[in-house]
């Protein structure tokens, strides 16, 4: 079991940069894979990144690939999601997710693959 929480949202302009940070406890962070997601209002949640245990692998969505960096901090015990050139269209609640993989390789863009959750952070990017 690992509980995660998030932390790093705020309220910026378009063009800044914000770093989202999932800390865990509980648990070793490193032995799960880790995704983030977000959810704008009235929109389904929609996956944004996505790392493997073993941090060989990362998935982004077109619509961040190449803004956004997702990377893990052992030290931390945490997972980042470095967030650059935002645009309006990012402003959501993104929360972050964790899972016990089969294999070090292993990652998912699918929530329903996710056993843990965050409570989430705002995130919101003014034009």
């Amino acid at each position: 079991q690992v509980q995660l929480v998030e932390s790093g949202g705020g309220l910026v302009q378009a063009g800044d940069s914000l770093r989202l940070s999932c800390t865990a406890s509980l648990s070793t962070l490193s032995v799960y894979a880790v995704g983030w997601f977000r959810q704008a209002p009235g929109k389904e949640r929609e996956s944004v990144a996505a790392i493997s245990r073993n941090a060989g692998n990362r998935y982004y969505s077109d619509s961040v690939k190449g803004r956004f960096t997702i990377s893990r901090d052992n030290a931390k015990n945490a997972v980042d999601l470095q967030m650059n050139s935002l645009k309006p269209g990012d402003t959501a609640v993104y929360y972050c997710a964790a899972t016990q993989p089969l294999s070090d390789t292993l990652l998912f863009s699918r929530s329903h693959n996710y056993a843990y959750w965050g409570q989430g952070t705002q995130v919101t990017v003014s034009s």
